[in-house]
């Protein structure tokens, strides 16, 4: 039986987690008890521990070694998530202390990450030491991550969320989009398109639900026109563009400045079509029961300037 949150928390140690990923690292007690500076007789016996404590077996002994079953690798992962929060723990703290630097971990949906790219250059010439991860998601996946503290800020759309005064929102401009195409396109030259002359297209498109898909899809009903059957669905800029690059005859609605970069170097094609849709407004979102600390706000300051 799993035993409870408070049992667990009580009697698991910090050197049993490194065991863990030792012993998933190196696949065998020996190795990792090697590497940890342990007996063989030591590492089994805490290996027995940890096991003990979860109550359930972790690992499934083969000839070739340990291999971690279903529960371990769960036990594992969280392990590694725990280690990598007190690295970045000890960096911030460093941060603080000198009075510079720190650790930032930003998550952002796709048509922000230019303004991003942008912000996170001055910032990084202003704070040379400063640590940063940054995370492309979806605005529901972001909103997660944020409310687990695995963010100290997002910039996404609050309206996903079943909750969305839990958050503090500085808002940005709506993200003005644009169709972008293979340059060999049959229409990648003809002026003055009308969505209608769009139908003979296939699409790349947002998956289901999310904003941007619900503003192509107003686009189409406001037209009189049906959503394009066959449509490959995606929310990844690569993913998108790799597509494009690949089949001449594929079409997509990107933010503009996502589309900015891929358009200078001529890889797509603007289609001469104006979206009169507009998206809703992406915000800097932060939660609203944190204090801020010194590089999110630094960061906010940078977006908004």
């Amino acid at each position: 039986m799993l035993p409870s949150f408070t049992t667990i928390v009580s009697r698991l140690r910090l050197k049993q987690l490194r065991l863990l990923i030792a012993l998933d690292e190196h696949g065998s007690v020996r190795k990792a008890s090697d590497a940890m500076s342990l007996s063989q007789p030591g590492a089994t016996k805490a290996l027995h521990e940890i096991e003990a404590i979860f109550g359930s077996s972790l690992f499934e002994r083969t000839s070739k070694g340990l291999d971690a079953n279903d529960i371990g690798r769960c036990v594992i992962r969280y392990a590694k998530l725990i280690h990598t929060d007190l690295e970045h723990l000890r960096e911030e703290m460093v941060g603080i202390l000198q009075g510079h630097g720190g650790r930032l971990t930003v998550g952002t949906i796709m048509g922000a990450v230019p303004a991003l790219v942008d912000s996170l250059a001055r910032l990084r010439e202003k704070q040379p030491e400063l640590s940063v991860s940054v995370i492309e998601d979806t605005s529901a996946r972001l909103l997660s991550l944020l409310d687990q503290g695995r963010l100290d800020v997002a910039i996404c759309r609050t309206s996903v969320s079943q909750r969305p005064t839990a958050y503090q929102t500085r808002s940005r401009a709506p993200e003005p989009l644009v169709v972008v195409a293979n340059p060999m396109h049959a229409l990648a030259d003809r002026a003055a398109l009308q969505l209608a002359d769009l139908m003979e297209s296939r699409w790349v498109v947002f998956p289901v639900n999310m904003p941007m898909r619900l503003t192509l899809e107003r686009e189409f009903r406001q037209a009189g026109l049906s959503f394009p059957l066959y449509a490959i669905e995606t929310s990844s800029t690569f993913t998108t563009l790799s597509l494009l690059l690949q089949d001449r005859n594929l079409i997509a609605v990107m933010p503009a400045d996502v589309a900015q970069m891929a358009l200078d170097h001529s890889m797509l094609v603007k289609l001469d079509l104006t979206i009169n849709s507009v998206s809703e407004p992406y915000g800097i979102v932060t939660r609203a029961d944190v204090e801020l600390t010194v590089p999110v706000a630094l960061l906010i300051d940078e977006l908004t300037a």
